[in-house]
């Protein structure tokens, strides 16, 4: 369905970007310190933020073979995504997500479906820099919406660490496209970070991330809409293998605000991720 075009865009909404670009362009200024490398899920499944794929894999430096499997929840569309990942030799990670919609009945249609679940799998090719990263990737989305269609997506991502107001943090920018029946096929870019709030106080168990991304995590997701102003999400991810004896684990908990800017579209996502090594690590 062809969405109208506009060009409205509310004070409130160019404010608050301008301050979200001045945040970032300071960001890229400041010394890097030490931060630590989540590496959890976006919603399809790719290692990264919320919405924005990283420079980084699963596993890109803790283990030969590492396997993730997630589970989200969107609270307007009442839908879990559930994901899982492998990632492989540090280099490396192969993704699968599944997007459980409701279906929605249409006048005149009268199919009877019990589901109306799109399928994503995705790709991520790894290449370190220092203490910085970048990425190659691209997904496949199948889609089921009254009938099936198709989307895909390619992508470079990029990932350094830096300092804001001397906590740690690491800034992720991506550019991509994402090829479908026109008019959407479209050009996708997207800059977000993930910072350790109190790392001291509160033993880096608590991140603090913000993504903006002119792309949603599949070309029909539910809980937000990306073509008018963006998605802007922020939220807190906990992650409890901060704690010592679970730091040979992944285990992190998500709590999101999803596309804040949009009165109508805004959500909520809640986000749950286990990983574990598989070759190459001592358990």
């Amino acid at each position: 369905m062809k969405r109208p075009k506009t060009s409205k865009i509310s004070g409130l909404s160019r404010t608050l970007r301008l301050l979200l670009a001045l945040v970032f362009a300071g960001m890229c200024f400041v010394p890097a310190a030490k931060a630590q490398s989540l590496k959890a899920m976006t919603a399809n499944g790719a290692t990264g933020l919320f919405t924005l794929p990283s420079g980084r894999i699963g596993w890109e430096e803790a283990a030969d073979i590492g396997l993730d499997a997630g589970l989200n929840y969107n609270f307007v569309g009442k839908n879990p995504i559930a994901q899982m990942g492998i990632s492989l030799f540090k280099w490396v990670e192969i993704t699968a997500g599944a997007d459980f919609q409701p279906y929605v009945h249409t006048p005149g249609d009268s199919t009877l479906r019990f589901n109306n679940t799109d399928t994503i799998l995705g790709m991520k090719l790894h290449f370190p820099i220092k203490r910085n990263a970048l990425a190659l990737g691209g997904n496949v989305q199948f889609l089921l919406h009254d009938s099936y269609s198709a989307a895909g997506q390619i992508y470079a991502a990029s990932t350094y660490q830096g300092s804001f107001f001397n906590w740690p943090v690491e800034t992720s920018f991506a550019l991509g496209y994402t090829f479908r029946e026109d008019p959407d096929s479209n050009i996708n870019f997207g800059i977000g970070f993930d910072i350790e709030l109190f790392p001291d106080f509160l033993r880096r168990l608590v991140h603090w991330i913000v993504d903006y991304s002119n792309f949603a995590y599949s070309a029909e997701a539910l809980g937000t809409d990306p073509f008018y102003r963006g998605d802007l999400s922020t939220g807190i991810r906990l992650d409890f293998s901060a704690i010592p004896r679970l730091d040979d684990f992944k285990l992190s908990l998500d709590i999101v605000a999803v596309d804040i800017m949009d009165k109508d579209h805004r959500s909520g996502r809640v986000g749950f991720l286990f990983g574990a090594p598989l070759l190459g690590k001592a358990w």
